[in-house]
């Protein structure tokens, strides 16, 4: 590509060219159909000539028709085709520099054939499902109502006793009535029993490194290669070659988890892309919507081969336009943004605004981090440090993540839940939602002056996603000789901990099984033997699944456990307890209106029982592994905490 070569047109002072190149940001560039007409617009300000290509089919055979594109102002190459084309697919292809590109589907495709070559002509109203037009997710006040189940599709339904007829499919996450050999729920009927509110896709867009040609071999990956923004991921369609088969799908998946009441988060991939000299954003722009360095070379803060160029007019614009296709489209309920850091704070604040416009439930949260380094300078990097600049987007919180666990970078380390002794403050810290709570002592918290979040629902509370290993396989790994009974105990802590925290909860999916990937810790393109949910797993640890439930009942009764400010945290949350491997705090006086008046938590990491203080008479809810509302005891002054387990006491309005 021409940034790499130093006697090409596009060298050294290359951002700088980018930015005098003629822009379109109001321009409309999807594909626009009617029976009479297809309209095509193609933004490329560096071709001199353009086509547009029609072909029967999404692979193989030659062109039916070529027609060239008209040159307008801004970069803006338009052109009318006077037929009825629905079905017909196409491509586009540029010429620059005296040499024709690759063929490319465009950046704005809406629908492709199979593997994503070529983009199709498409009547997106006639693959609604009935009653799209009255399909609703959740209402959402504030983001940390909300509980988060991140899955990966193939991973719910594959295993052979999921009981699913459409394994690895979109039709397999919603369907109802499968069961495992035991008879107990699996797939989506599990996920509705367990009580969670959203459901977090890993990618779902079109992504390059699953062969959809071959949809009968099994093949993995996590998706975080994007190939087409706006379009379903084929694979997990039961026909990936028909184009409007893929989109009528993820449709009647999205209404099908909105029926139930349950909303649909993408995992969203913008700050980089599978390919890059290939990539379908170089075939209409070469350079443009990617970084450089000061070489003229491909920046890499994504460890992936190349970064977006968020701050770049046309990007921005993309990436804004990309999200609220699949809010209007499909319906979609939030975004997760994968190496948010890589994005600039501005386009980042321009999005959620736009997106609130259209759904004011959207929920916007993302990594505050990137995988290397980016010529976009920190003070713009949607960083978790920047996170107060953020107005209406989350971060996860990695502080709350190690200081539980120990870090996922060394397997060996251990957190608070399994006997490490100095994250206390770290764990109250996580507690507060990582905001500025007047109890928090600073200099126990690493990279911190002060909290980095202004609410406490811009803190995504975690211990276990997709990356790294599973919950239980780092607490086995890093507890060497620990009885399974201790290795549960740690586990059912560790999201206790997650759920009782301000912050909005995010479940990695099977954890209520205590899933395990045989110890492997990045299993992004490993075999479904390794990523695959295990349905036994429900019949082996009932006990866990029915404890994440009920506690995932009670945070969801009691909105003390998720107040939408930081006032509302100064004045109602009171840490009481800070010892070795002990923690405990007060929500008092009807904390963001909850029926209970005060409420005690407490966590002991501790190997043995512990007393604690509990002034008044109090009624138990949590105990070790027993859970209940309405309490099951009542304790006087003080009581008991057993091992490696959570405490929650409470008393209700006396009248």
């Amino acid at each position: 590509m021409p940034v790499k070569n130093a006697d090409s047109a596009l060298e050294k002072n290359i951002a700088t060219r980018f930015d005098d190149y003629p822009v379109c940001p109001d321009a409309d560039l999807w594909t626009y159909y009617t029976p009479q007409a297809t309209t095509f617009k193609l933004w490329s300000p560096v071709a001199e000539e353009a086509v547009v290509k029609l072909y029967e089919k999404g692979e193989g055979g030659m062109p039916l028709e070529v027609y060239s594109f008209e040159q307008k102002n801004g970069g803006l190459w338009e052109i009318e085709v006077p037929y009825n084309l629905s079905g017909i697919y196409y491509t586009y292809q540029v010429k620059t520099e005296g040499r024709w590109l690759e063929e490319t589907p465009g950046i704005y495709a809406r629908a492709v054939g199979v593997n994503g070559k070529r983009a199709m002509v498409i009547d997106l109203a006639a693959t609604n499902p009935p009653g799209w037009e009255n399909d609703r997710g959740p209402l959402v006040e504030h983001p940390n109502d909300i509980i988060l189940y991140e899955l990966h599709i193939r991973d719910l339904t594959i295993h052979p006793h999921s009981g699913s007829s459409h394994p690895g499919k979109y039709a397999g996450l919603t369907e109802k009535g499968t069961r495992n050999r035991d008879g107990l729920a699996t797939g989506f009927d599990h996920i509705r029993e367990l009580g969670v509110t959203h459901i977090h896709l890993l990618p779902a867009f079109d992504y390059c490194s699953v062969d959809e040609s071959k949809p009968g071999e099994p093949q993995y990956n996590w998706g975080y290669d994007p190939q087409n923004y706006n379009v379903p991921e084929g694979s997990y369609a039961t026909d990936p070659f028909n184009a409007e088969v893929r989109v009528k799908e993820f449709k009647q998946m999205v209404k099908a988890v909105h029926d139930e009441g349950l909303g649909v988060i993408m995992d969203v991939v913008y700050n980089h892309t599978g390919f890059t000299d290939e990539a379908d954003f170089n075939l209409e722009v070469p350079g443009y919507y990617y970084r450089q360095t000061n070489d003229g070379n491909w920046s890499d803060a994504s460890g992936c081969g190349n970064e977006t160029a968020s701050e770049r007019a046309m990007v921005r614009k993309f990436i804004i336009e990309s999200c609220k296709h699949w809010v209007r489209e499909y319906h979609i309920d939030g975004f997760r943004f994968d190496l948010m850091a890589i994005h600039d704070i501005e386009t980042m604040n321009l999005l959620t605004e736009e997106l609130k416009k259209i759904n004011p439930s959207i929920v916007v949260y993302g990594e505050g981090w990137t995988a290397g380094g980016s010529p976009l300078p920190d003070s713009h990097k949607a960083l978790k440090a920047n996170t107060k600049k953020l107005k209406q987007v989350a971060a996860f919180s990695d502080d709350l993540r190690d200081a539980v666990k120990g870090s996922v970078f060394d397997e060996k380390s251990r957190g608070f839940v399994s006997g490490a002794t100095g994250v206390e403050e770290k764990i109250k810290f996580g507690v507060a939602g990582c905001t500025d709570h007047p109890q928090l002592d600073f200099g126990w918290i690493n990279f911190s002056q002060g909290g980095w979040a202004a609410e406490p629902w811009q803190s995504v509370s975690y211990v276990s996603c997709h990356d790294n290993h599973t919950l239980y396989d780092k607490l086995k790994l890093s507890c060497k000789g620990a009885r399974e009974e201790e290795i549960k105990k740690m586990h059912m802590l560790a999201n206790g901990i997650v759920l009782t925290s301000q912050g909005i909860p995010f479940l990695h999916a099977g954890v209520e099984l205590m899933r395990s990937k045989g110890g492997e810790h990045n299993s992004y393109n490993l075999p479904d033997s390794v990523n695959r949910i295990d349905w036994n797993l429900k019949t082996k640890n009932r006990d866990v699944f029915t404890w994440y439930k009920e506690l995932i009942a009670l945070r969801k009764a009691h909105p003390a456990f998720r107040m939408p400010d930081a006032g509302l945290l100064a004045r109602h949350l009171v840490f009481t307890v800070t010892e070795a491997g002990l923690v405990g705090f007060q929500l008092k006086d009807h904390a963001n209106g909850d029926s209970w008046k005060n409420i005690l938590v407490f966590y002991n990491a501790r190997k043995k029982a512990v007393r604690v203080p509990a002034k008044g008479e109090w009624s138990v809810a949590v105990k070790g592994d027993r859970i209940s509302p309405e309490g099951f005891e009542k304790v006087q002054d003080e009581t008991e905490i057993p091992p490696l387990s959570m405490l929650m006491l409470f008393q209700e309005q006396v009248l």
